[in-house]
């Protein structure tokens, strides 16, 4: 419940406040815990698939979007090319990366088992569907390389032959995972229908226990989540990029908000950083 009310909470703060103050915060606190969780290589790595990304993003909103006041240059088909254009594609650029990592550390924390657990009783078929998506690409990933080293040895593999035959690999590899994700589905429907799975009166084991540090957490996240959200109500993070690029002044409340919003999206890294210094505390004391 922790882990869902923090996710649900950041993500819709992300996604519904367009303020650049706002995005820079939510991207940091992103990338700080993608790379606690992942480590810096794995950041690195995912921040060089994001960048082209970003650039894209950025440039159709210039290319596309010529609304704005401010005139910085003329493109060779007429239109002008606007401060506020290029500054809206950063802003969306900057947001699509930050919902994407995000995401991508839900889908660390938030594992299948606990969205079935959440919500297996409530609506048991779309908490089995959520668990079954949620899982699908990284074990469709897997999948693919054991099929593609095993077509590898027969000399099917995607990076054999000429362009043609590499195409036709590719897409017989392809095939195969799609009939193999297929028929993992329906054995895992099967299975889950066997155990009883959505009956009424179906007990369920479980690991997880809400104790007062969960109450405490939980509490912290949504005092911060609803602060910002009245803050934003309030026009504290009010910002307009058309027809000219304005927002609401700075002030004390406003940076209270912005503070908080910030506590916020640092939380997780703050108690992982707490919990290994305790951890080597306590490892010292032996």
């Amino acid at each position: 419940m922790v882990n869902f009310a923090y996710f649900a909470a950041i993500l819709l703060l992300t996604m519904f406040f367009m303020n650049p103050v706002c995005l820079v915060i939510t991207l940091a606190g992103a990338a700080a815990y993608a790379a606690a969780l992942f480590g810096m290589r794995s950041l690195l790595k995912r921040t060089a698939v994001l960048l082209p990304l970003m650039l894209v993003t950025a440039a159709i909103s210039v290319a596309f979007n010529h609304r704005g006041v401010t005139v910085l240059a003329w493109l060779p088909n007429g239109n002008p090319l606007t401060l506020e254009s290029a500054v809206y594609g950063a802003a969306a650029a900057v947001l699509l990366a930050a919902v994407i990592s995000w995401f991508a550390c839900c889908n660390v924390v938030l594992t299948s088992d606990k969205f079935v657990y959440l919500f297996g009783r409530i609506i048991p078929s779309m908490s089995l569907l959520l668990s079954m998506t949620l899982r699908c690409v990284p074990r469709f990933r897997t999948q693919a390389a054991v099929v593609a080293n095993a077509q590898r040895c027969i000399g099917r593999g995607p990076d054999q032959g000429n362009l043609l035959q590499r195409m036709g690999n590719g897409l017989k590899i392809f095939s195969i995972l799609v009939t193999w994700a297929l028929e993992n589905a329906v054995n895992t429907a099967d299975s889950m229908k066997s155990r009883g799975y959505g009956l009424p009166g179906r007990t369920a084991f479980s690991i997880y226990r809400f104790d007062r540090r969960s109450a405490a957490v939980l509490a912290l996240v949504l005092a911060e989540g609803v602060y910002v959200a009245a803050g934003g109500i309030a026009g504290a993070l009010k910002w307009s990029f058309y027809p000219a690029l304005a927002g609401a002044p700075l002030n004390g409340y406003s940076l209270s908000v912005y503070a908080v919003f910030f506590l916020l999206c640092v939380l997780p890294v703050g108690i992982d950083l707490w919990e290994d210094r305790k951890w080597t505390h306590l490892k010292s004391e032996v």
